[in-house]
């Protein structure tokens, strides 16, 4: 199992750090999580296209986390002919409906769809790439989940967990990865020291956790809670019992120089375990001897 963060920034705009994405390289399967601005860029720069994607996984449907999903579908079905299985896409209620907003008869791109199935320039393009006949629409296999599901793989499974984040407003889910090589547990956007996510990460190998902003400077208690903080994440950290905390989802004021330094010496004081600072396209370690290089 390799694991590439693409995308560690947020909403705000930065030209250090895309917004979240995440790819977990089993080999056989190549598995996306969350798709925001700049994401699917990252992927192309971690050396992979869109055709080698197997599965998408969505933990919740803010746009710093989905804005390149029609990117990875429409470049995959446009680039992959007939010879790419269907993207294999799940997310939490109403994924039906997010789907068909960007891709669906009277989606986002509906008509750039309806020109490349039916244009004979798009046809003969389709044809070149290796299609056959007419051209078939993109069309993903969408499985919606919910908290206690699991998505299986041949030599891996995920399960679906809580986050506490916008409910209701939106459905927002966590992701456990569980394999021969060790667990790893994303966070999605989770806040607050939050006890059902506490107990779904129990003794992961690795946390990503989104790291958003430093603790004691959010506007409302309501904010903290729906948005990790670093003295929150140090403590989640430390009772979920895990080996390894990436930090991940960073505003940009927190690359202003020496506040990284001193958010990770007052997270230390809680969490004895390794500490990572996120950046694009870092491979994260599965175990603290992998670490040296990483932060």
């Amino acid at each position: 199992m390799k694991i590439t963060l693409l995308g560690t920034g947020t909403p705000a705009p930065s030209l250090r750090r895309a917004s979240s994405g995440y790819v977990f390289d089993f080999g056989n399967d190549i598995v996306v999580m969350d798709h925001g601005p700049g994401a699917h860029q990252r992927l192309l720069e971690a050396g992979y296209r869109a055709t080698d994607v197997t599965h998408f996984l969505a933990t919740h449907y803010h746009y710093d986390h989905i804005m390149d999903y029609p990117r990875l579908v429409l470049t995959r079905w446009d680039h992959g002919g007939d010879e790419v299985e269907p993207l294999k896409v799940y997310g939490p209620d109403p994924l039906q409906k997010i789907n068909d907003r960007f891709i669906g008869p009277s989606g986002a791109f509906a008509l750039d769809i309806a020109a490349r199935t039916q244009s004979p320039a798009s046809i003969a393009v389709y044809h070149a790439r290796g299609g056959f006949g007419d051209r078939p629409r993109p069309d993903p296999k969408l499985t919606q989940v919910a908290q206690g599901d699991v998505i299986e793989g041949a030599d891996w499974l995920i399960k679906v967990g809580p986050a506490r984040h916008v409910q209701p407003d939106l459905n927002c889910l966590s992701y456990r990865v569980e394999t021969d090589a060790g667990t790893v547990v994303y966070s999605g956007d989770n806040g607050g020291i939050y006890s059902p996510f506490i107990d779904f990460a129990k003794g992961a190998n690795v946390l990503i956790h989104m790291n958003h902003f430093l603790s004691g400077t959010e506007l409302t208690p309501d904010y903290r809670q729906m948005s990790g903080s670093h003295l929150d994440n140090a403590e989640t950290a430390k009772r979920a019992e895990v080996d390894i905390l990436v930090l991940t989802h960073f505003l940009p004021i927190l690359d202003k120089p020496g506040v990284k330094e001193r958010m990770v010496s007052e997270m230390a004081e809680i969490f004895s375990g390794t500490i990572v600072l996120g950046e694009d396209l870092m491979q994260v370690p599965l175990s603290a001897s992998g670490t040296e290089t990483a932060d």
